[in-house]
């Protein structure tokens, strides 16, 4: 699928435009009942989209992400073809030219406690989504991923820990906080997948860049997904190995792969400035070439 030649024009800043189950919410203020389970428990799941020239990136992938993540917490997937009906009547209504879509789906209202009630609550969110930093870094922080925690690698409403990690590293000046697991692995950001450019026995930057493997514990992202896909396809060096975490220290490179930030490389690490040139170049150059060729890729 190609880009649209006709894109909307850029919407102005301003409230979100939810849709809740059947019914939109232009002007913001939507209605979700205030026993919902994901407000309660967190118990739902959700998934992020790039809008670009009110087109959502990728929305089938998020989609069989979303029925996955579902199924990781016992809950039955939505059916994607009323997400879609929902994406679409939203972004109808704000057309937007940089934009940020959600989409929650959580077990629905339910007591005051971890059973359920066995309903289901579809919440689906676009509003503008910032430009990119200009000179993005990263912090290491103190917490750990529990890479055997029964929702691992799943996209839950459970954020708590993750507000936590990105407001240490924003009061440090960085843009994204990047978490070890409990057996001293490097395992993702906040809200990102890592990618790294170690160095050789020599101390030079080595030929290839590595991101941490699932089994760390990180999530499935999306874009990680496409960026191996499309690496392997076009020669770009890039594989899936554990990283100690201590490794960082004298890294090469750090890039960040996410949703609203695509393949971002980075400019520091701990105040440490990091390369930005070469393998990371090339990589943030590949995909954004390659997700500018398909809207909904596969």
């Amino acid at each position: 699928m190609r880009v649209p030649s006709a894109a909307p024009p850029a919407a102005a800043a301003g409230p979100p435009v939810v849709w809740v189950d059947g019914r939109l919410h232009a002007g913001g203020g939507a209605v979700v009942d205030a026993l919902d389970h994901g407000m309660t428990t967190g118990d739902g799941v959700f998934e992020t989209c790039k809008v670009v020239d009110g087109v959502p990136f990728a929305l089938g992938l998020h989609l069989e992400r979303l029925a996955r993540s579902a199924a990781g917490l016992g809950l039955p997937a939505p059916d994607p073809a009323r997400v879609r009906e929902a994406v679409g009547a939203v972004l109808a209504e704000r057309p937007l030219g940089r934009g940020r879509l959600r989409v929650t789906w959580t077990s629905g209202p339910g007591p005051l406690g971890s059973e359920r009630h066995g309903g289901s609550t579809l919440v689906v969110a676009a509003a503008p989504a910032p430009a990119p930093a200009a000179a993005p870094s990263v912090v290491l922080v103190p917490w750990t991923r529990n890479e055997r925690a029964a929702t691992a690698g799943l996209k839950t409403t459970s954020y708590a820990e993750n507000v936590v990690a990105l407001r240490r590293a924003l009061a440090a000046g960085a843009g994204e906080a990047l978490l070890a697991n409990t057996r001293g692995e490097l395992c993702e950001g906040t809200g990102s997948n890592v990618v790294v450019q170690l160095r050789d026995d020599r101390g030079a930057p080595a030929p290839e860049l590595v991101t941490p493997p699932l089994s760390s514990g990180c999530l499935a992202g999306v874009t990680r997904a496409l960026l191996l896909r499309w690496a392997s396809e076009e020669g770009l060096p890039l594989v899936e190995r554990a990283i100690p975490v201590e490794a960082l220290e004298d890294a090469a490179a750090v890039l960040l792969t996410s949703s609203l930030r695509d393949v971002q490389v980075q400019t520091a690490l701990d105040g440490r400035p990091l390369a930005t040139d070469g393998l990371p170049a090339r990589a943030a150059e590949l995909f954004a070439r390659r997700a500018a060729e398909d809207v909904d890729p596969s």
